[in-house]
């Protein structure tokens, strides 16, 4: 049984540890930091065999990502046999997707230096309808475990009936807004209802609780759609929790997660993540679209896993997802903390518009201070801003200053960053330390 300890005041499940009301705490720092690594689902559906997951492994190799820090190769819905379990009572890979199973496929990916992930859902069926996990949580966490798995990704999908929540939550993309505020109330939840004891929260915590018996780290990574004010318990229930329902390759649909992510920044911090959902880059949006979608999901913190087919992918778009700055920025080791907006732009300050997020971003690092600035329209816009509007910067008149997607320093820049922004692109900086003003 789980016990609590005085000394950590922590909740001690198997050899893990989630801090009472922080964080999930796994074995070997997994989770202290956002995932990298690749999924299935954006750009192959249920269409998946073997030879996929082989393929976008030996990618990472080939392209330079896994030296970026790109690790996991996740399977997403549909590798199974469906509708049955085995005599034990065990999922059955599709052994013609799988011919040598999960663990055969593990084997390989661990042979190349990286890792593999898994799906299911809380729930009677996955969201293709095959064999799911509600009810079943220990058999399948040690299947997995004896499997090879290190991560899973646990999704939502047809909640029996007796285990749907007595209230609702307001979700943006599910209930009607004014400015982000739920206008109709009805079937929502009392102010000061304690999401911990939703259903939901229970459905995901029994697979955490399972997880946390095995002798291998898995990391947690719960699809519950952004329902239950997930925010209240996601952090100590997973690594990190999907905050919105699933991302597309629209554009409109990229700025709408974007905008409402932009409001959960205070989440974030080591060992929890608000996922965005997969990247698109690669998958038809534009490049300077593309430039921004990374720049943003890696400023957020969110987990990055490429979405799209490595073996197309435009060595251009490549580049985009290994810049070396923003992986750096979302994997720093010292500072937890994401990017927050600090200017709107187009709108006043704290405005929720799923077509104009935020513009003006900046963040702390080891490296120096991220400075973003969106262009949220169709054609080139002159975007500026003051050192001393940015939160980071304590006063100062001039900063050496890095420009992120060249790589080239701009030297000892005075009192304000500046650029012309091409249309939906982001202008991005690292802001270094002070420097003398008569070096301008």
């Amino acid at each position: 049984m789980p016990s609590i300890t005085a000394r950590t005041g922590a909740l001690l499940l198997g050899s893990h540890m989630i801090s009472q009301g922080l964080a999930l705490v796994l074995d070997d720092n997994v989770g202290r930091l956002p995932a990298l690594g690749w999924n299935s689902w954006n750009r192959f559906g249920c269409d998946i065999t073997e030879s996929q997951f082989l393929t976008a492994a030996q990618k990472f190799v080939d392209l330079g990502l896994k030296d970026a820090g790109y690790e996991y190769v996740n399977i997403d819905d549909c590798w199974q046999v469906k509708d049955r379990r085995d005599d034990e009572g065990r999922m059955v890979p599709d052994p013609e997707r799988f011919p040598d199973g999960i663990s055969g496929t593990a084997d390989k990916i661990h042979d190349m230096g990286l890792k593999i992930g898994i799906y299911s859902s809380a729930g009677d069926k996955t969201c293709q309808g095959y064999v799911a996990s509600i009810r079943n949580e220990e058999t399948d966490a040690a299947t997995w475990a004896e499997w090879g798995v290190d991560y899973l990704k646990y999704d939502n999908c047809y909640i029996p009936g007796e285990m749907k929540d007595e209230c609702n939550y307001c979700v943006p993309e599910l209930t009607k807004l004014e400015n982000g505020t739920c206008v109709d109330t009805k079937g929502l939840c009392p102010s000061d209802y304690d999401y911990h004891k939703s259903n939901s929260a229970k459905r995901f915590t029994a697979m955490r609780d399972a997880l946390a018996k095995q002798d291998r780290t898995i990391l947690y990574s719960i699809c519950e759609w952004g329902t239950a004010n997930v925010q209240q318990w996601g952090n100590e229930t997973g690594s990190s929790w999907r905050m919105s329902n699933d991302i597309d390759p629209s554009w409109k649909r990229i700025l709408d997660i974007w905008n409402q992510n932009s409001f959960q920044m205070h989440y974030v911090d080591f060992w929890g993540h608000p996922d965005a959902d997969m990247l698109e880059v690669g998958n038809g949006i534009t490049l300077p679209q593309s430039r921004s979608h990374f720049a943003f999901w890696a400023a957020m913190k969110s987990p990055l896993l490429i979405g799209c087919d490595l073996e197309k992918a435009k060595p251009e778009e490549i580049e985009v997802m290994k810049n070396r700055h923003l992986l750096a920025f979302n994997q720093d080791p010292v500072v937890g903390k994401p990017a927050a907006p600090y200017k709107w732009g187009t709108n006043p300050q704290w405005t929720f518009n799923a077509s104009f997020p935020a513009e003006f971003w900046s963040g702390a690092s080891s490296n120096g201070t991220l400075v973003l600035m969106f262009n949220p329209h169709d054609d080139t816009r002159f975007k500026s801003s003051t050192f001393s509007e940015i939160p980071e910067l304590a006063g100062g008149d001039a900063y050496e200053v890095l420009d992120v997607w060249s790589d080239k320093s701009l030297g000892c820049v005075r009192e304000k960053l500046q650029a012309d922004v091409e249309g939906f692109d982001t202008a991005a900086f690292l802001v270094g330390g002070k420097c003398e003003v008569d070096e301008v």
